[in-house]
């Protein structure tokens, strides 16, 4: 096929002019031709179904601001997204592929912390890949706090009733789910304040939609509730699941394309870790579907394996598992494909990313921060410095200068690290 040529880039007097489809002074000129009229639709809604999460985020804010004339970009290509996406307005959280993947909100630190009024009603979000900052304006947070972040979508609770909201950061669409408080009982504390911190304390969260219904699905892991909690959109309260009871404070739980993981640690020495692959219940009166993918060994046979502790990360969309030992700065990093092929392969090498680790981990580009080390595991030592693991050669170095824990410590201005590894904590939201 012979594409036409509509525009001319030439220097001169050509530039800038349309082209003359046919010859003589008396031809038409030839209209720009939409691309999305020269693909087959299924060819492309799938094309458009596999955009990185960035691309989806950039299809939402156009299509958000294309009517406003005082965006370029807007204008340029207005025409082509509507003609080939459909709108985000009010199915930012219903249609998966609209979900800010990859996108983080970002502590400003000193704290100034969501709804602050010095921030005047403003976040910023930053990409982990790209490292592009996005700073807009959300007025939730006058009465609301954040628990956890779901591929890109927050997990909010309401002040007043404990109500737990859904809320997309670019497109402001929200979910409603039932409240906090009815998860109370659950709660394995015994104090009032003790109970609802380990009720806002969530391991681990994620959405799904059912394909029937429509119907907004999430499911979580508080730290003070033993097992797995859901509610669907809807709903009066939230449910524990019941067809299991493993889990405790020592399992790792990571959210994954709609699903939570599970990594359940053994009784004994002789005992196997066991990763558990939780599906999203199938209709309002389900509950989620546990199945087990992968078992694996500790690496000692004698009672010290009670030291080594395994959690599950997510790096270059799949699923890592990095153990550790808690009296000696060592980490070992496994693929979960590998372990569920019942092989045990060291990973030296995770594409020059960076894993912080803390109460959840992030996977970081180092391409994107010129300042983070790549292939390096980034975590708060037992002096409360930050310091990073480097897997190709097993040795540990400071990663920045400064306590932690006291912010009036750290020199200013921060250290983007400073402030990606308080992403993995709530505390600073």
């Amino acid at each position: 096929m012979v594409w036409p040529r509509i525009f001319t880039r030439g220097r001169g007097r050509g530039r800038g002019r349309v082209e003359r489809s046919g010859v003589g002074d008396g031809a038409v000129p030839a209209q720009p031709t939409p691309l999305p009229s020269l693909l087959p639709d299924a060819i492309l809604h799938r094309i458009l179904s596999l955009l990185p999460a960035q691309e989806a985020v950039r299809t939402s804010r156009r299509k958000v601001n294309a009517g406003d004339p005082s965006s370029s970009w807007a204008s340029l290509h207005e025409d082509l997204w509507r003609s080939a996406t459909t709108c985000p307005r009010r199915r930012g959280i219903l249609d998966p592929r609209f979900h800010p993947r990859g996108w983080m909100l970002l502590p400003e630190g000193r704290g100034l912390h969501p709804g602050h009024g010095k921030l005047r009603g403003h976040v910023r979000s930053f990409h982990l890949s790209t490292g592009a900052i996005v700073r807009v304006r959300l007025p939730h947070f006058r009465d609301h706090c954040i628990l956890y972040s779901a591929d890109g979508v927050l997990l909010l609770q309401r002040d007043h009733d404990t109500a737990i909201r859904l809320l997309h950061p670019f497109t402001g669409d929200t979910a409603e789910l039932p409240p906090l408080e009815t998860l109370l009982p659950r709660v394995r504390c015994r104090s009032e304040v003790s109970r609802w911190c380990s009720l806002r304390n969530i391991c681990g969260a994620c959405i799904s939609v059912g394909v029937g219904d429509g119907l907004v699905r999430v499911m979580m892991r508080p730290i003070g509730v033993w097992n797995i909690c859901f509610a669907t959109s809807g709903d009066q309260q939230w449910r524990v699941a019941t067809t299991w009871d493993r889990i405790n404070h020592r399992s790792s739980t990571l959210p994954f394309h709609g699903k939570l993981y599970v990594l359940l640690r053994p009784h004994s020495v002789r005992g196997e870790n066991e990763v558990i692959q939780i599906d999203p219940p199938q209709h309002c009166l389900s509950e989620p579907s546990p199945k087990l993918i992968a078992k694996f060994r500790w690496p000692t046979s004698d009672e010290s394996f009670r030291l080594y502790s395994y959690r599950l990360v997510e790096c270059n969309s799949e699923i890592l598992v990095i153990g550790t030992k808690w009296d000696a700065v060592y980490y070992s990093v496994y693929r979960l494909a590998d372990l569920m092929l019942g092989r045990t392969v060291h990973v030296t090498s995770i594409d020059g990313n960076a894993l912080f680790i803390g109460r959840r981990s992030l996977c970081v580009s180092s391409k994107a921060f010129p300042t983070i080390v790549p292939d390096t595991i980034v975590m708060p030592d037992t002096k409360i410095y930050l310091s990073q693991y480097h897997l190709s050669n097993g040795t540990l170095s400071q990663a920045t200068d400064g306590v932690i824990a006291e912010e009036k410590d750290i020199p200013g201005p921060y250290s983007i690290m400073c402030h990606i590894i308080t992403c993995c904590s709530p505390a600073y939201w």
